[in-house]
This record gives C-alpha cells, sequence and structure tokens, in this order.
C-alpha cells in the first residue's frame, strides 16, 4: 500500500496544538477550521488530524491510510477482503471539510478505527449537504464487528452544527 498514514488524535485546545505540532514537524496546517486542524507532512509522510475534544486531549480519535485515488482504495478494499477483513464502504461522503471515497475495517482486535480513504475534494462545511451524517449506520456496523469498544469518530459522541461546522468535539478525516 502507497500513501501516508494518519494519525487523528483528541486535543484540548487547538490553537496551542497547532503551534506545538507546527513546531514539531516545521509545517503548517494545510486546513484549519473551527475545532479542526490537518497537517499534511511530507517527511515522515503523515496526515495529522486534530480534532477538538475538551476534556479527551491526547486520546486517539482514529486512524487512517490515505491513499492516491479511488482505484487505489478499491485495490486495497479487494485486497483486505482477499485475507478475509471486512470492510464497511462509504463512498462520496462529505466528512471532515473533505468529500472522500472510502471505507472503514471492521473487527479490529481492541476495537480502534481505521480508515483507507481518499480525498476527492475540499468541502466548506464538516459533513454533506444539509449536515447530512451516514456515520451513525457506519459506527453500528463496526460497533458490531468490535462488540462494545466506544467510538471517538465521526459523529460518535461528537456532532456537527447546524451549519455544518465541527462543533466542539467533532472529528474525522
Amino acid at each position: 500500500m502507497t500513501g501516508r498514514v494518519q494519525l487523528a488524535i483528541n486535543v484540548d485546545d487547538l490553537d496551542e496544538s497547532i503551534s506545538f505540532y507546527s513546531k514539531l514537524f516545521g509545517a503548517e496546517p494545510a486546513k484549519v477550521r473551527r475545532g479542526y486542524a490537518n497537517f499534511a507532512i511530507a517527511d515522515p509522510p503523515l496526515k495529522l488530524i486534530l480534532m477538538e475534544n475538551p476534556g479527551q486531549g491526547g486520546s486517539l480519535n482514529h486512524l487512517g491510510v490515505e491513499v492516491a485515488d479511488t482505484d487505489a482504495v478499491d485495490a486495497e478494499q479487494r485486497r483486505l477482503a482477499r485475507v478475509g477483513v471486512a470492510s464497511i464502504e462509504e463512498r462520496d461522503t462529505t466528512c471532515c471539510y473533505a468529500r472522500q471515497d472510502k471505507f472503514w475495517v471492521q473487527g479490529t482486535p481492541d476495537g480502534e478505527r481505521w480508515e483507507i480513504y481518499t480525498v476527492l475534494e475540499d468541502s466548506q462545511t464538516f459533513w454533506g449537504q444539509d449536515g447530512e451524517q451516514r456515520w451513525d449506520t457506519v459506527e453500528a456496523e463496526l460497533d458490531r464487528a468490535s462488540a462494545g469498544q466506544a467510538t471517538q469518530c465521526c459523529g460518535g459522541p461528537q456532532a456537527a452544527s447546524a451549519t455544518g461546522d465541527a462543533a466542539t468535539g467533532s472529528c474525522c478525516s
């Protein structure tokens, strides 16, 4: 698989975290929105996502691998299916200020959330049109696979505001 690993972490204070990670990686964020920032770091290849979630700072939100295009998403999904790893597909979905094609891996050993995705285009809203969320259905399927593991991604306990912005505690790629 080629691409870059994504690490989405919860932070208590977005501005403080942006300042710290800018110094740590010698890079400015690629995108900053209310309650959300991402860094596209070349070396090491990393997509660092900061999710403002007061009181949960320092905890893992979710993990992912960003790939070049939808063909790469499809290839990875087929590869994982061949080795018996189930997935939940999300196509043409808007989350985290980006329209994406992706899938979520089912059955992780400890309930961690992994997504394989590509960004199709930037979005001005955290969720899709009219605050559309498909995460509830995906989350229910993932929860069945990992029986009772808590979630912090794309609509778990977080929610988007009525305008589609990430509300305090929102998350995703």
